[in-house]
């Protein structure tokens, strides 16, 4: 894998740092009320698109990791977004794994093959931890298949959370 997260390459994936041109994809994505179906404060607006992409590039300047455009390989077309934010989890700096697919690419398994490209990456920087919905039964199971255990809950400005960690770092707590 290679040491620049802007880019990275899986079996069928190219997950690749986030730009302005994406600006048409996150909105078709992000708005789409099925892409929410867990989040309780339902799809952002376009312009509020227009801010979390300008966030995610921002992050990519500050931080030099952040989401990436997810395409499949040899394709033009977006078809999700996702990746590590840096945050804090109850005072704890962490990384926060994401994503956001299109409703026609779900049930493939892109996922969770984005997110362990991901996961082992950011692995080598600092711990991930893997925040769902209480009801997010989709995202959980893609938790699991990463290797990871429910190790808690917690309230975000979202409201109540489950909080999932790699089982190894989960049984040294």
């Amino acid at each position: 894998m290679t040491p620049n997260p802007a880019e990275i390459r899986t079996e069928r994936l190219l997950l690749r740092r986030v730009g302005p041109g994406d600006l048409g994809a996150a909105t078709a994505i992000l708005t789409d009320p099925h892409t929410h179906h867990f989040n309780p404060a339902g799809p952002p607006t376009p312009d509020e698109v227009a801010g979390l992409l300008a966030d995610w590039q921002t992050d990519w300047e500050r931080d030099g990791i952040g989401y990436w455009a997810v395409l499949p390989a040899g394709a033009d077309e977006v078809i999700g977004f996702g990746g590590l934010r840096h945050h804090r989890l109850d005072g704890e700096p962490t990384l926060n794994l994401f994503y956001r697919f299109g409703p026609a690419h779900w049930g493939r398994g892109y996922a969770p093959e984005m997110a362990r490209a991901a996961v082992d990456w950011a692995d080598r920087v600092r711990p991930v931890v893997i925040i769902t919905d209480l009801d997010n039964t989709p995202s959980q199971r893609v938790a699991e298949k990463l290797g990871f255990a429910h190790v808690g809950d917690s309230i975000t400005v979202d409201g109540p959370v489950l909080v999932y960690r790699r089982r190894e770092a989960a049984l040294a707590t």
